[in-house]
């Protein structure tokens, strides 16, 4: 499959690929190295605060941060342990890390440092963005539920969310 198409049909169009001069096939052929790997971290995100509501009432700013943080060092943790049999499934998870999860963490780690989470006011904007967030990695998610060739359990306990 097209890369760009795959991440069309799972409503990511916000990742920009450059591959002038750098020699990176655009279609994709999910081994099964790179099934096993989408499935992994898809468990991951499927029980973490990335793609499940935070109601107002609870949690904690910070904790959902540092949960959507977590991301990096899971998927980092999936693609070494299975290595190079896994280009493919990284061909996805690296684009989506950088393009969709980071500016969120970066922009946070910032306001989170300067106490913006003492702030009611900055705790709803923060709670806003992580919604936005949250509807991008639950199309992800549905992806990594493609690749691993799974049923996809996204909408499971939610509200069904929106493509």
């Amino acid at each position: 499959m097209h890369l760009p198409t795959l991440f069309s049909n799972f409503h990511l169009e916000k990742i920009s690929l450059n591959v002038m001069g750098v020699g990176l096939a655009l279609d994709v052929d999910f081994s099964d190295d790179d099934q096993d790997a989408a499935w992994e971290l898809y468990i991951e995100m499927l029980t973490r605060i990335v793609t499940q509501p935070l109601p107002s009432e609870d949690g904690d700013e910070q904790t959902a941060l540092d949960s959507v943080y977590s991301l990096f060092p899971t998927t980092r943790e999936i693609l070494r342990r299975r290595g190079r049999g896994t280009i493919q499934f990284s061909k996805v998870a690296i684009p989506v890390l950088n393009q969709v999860v980071r500016p969120f963490t970066a922009e946070w780690h910032r306001k989170s440092l300067a106490n913006a989470f003492s702030d009611p006011d900055q705790r709803v904007t923060f709670r806003d963005s992580l919604a936005e967030l949250q509807n991008d990695l639950r199309n992800y998610n549905r992806l990594l539920a493609n690749i691993a060739g799974v049923e996809d359990l996204t909408d499971l306990e939610t509200d069904g969310g929106s493509n």
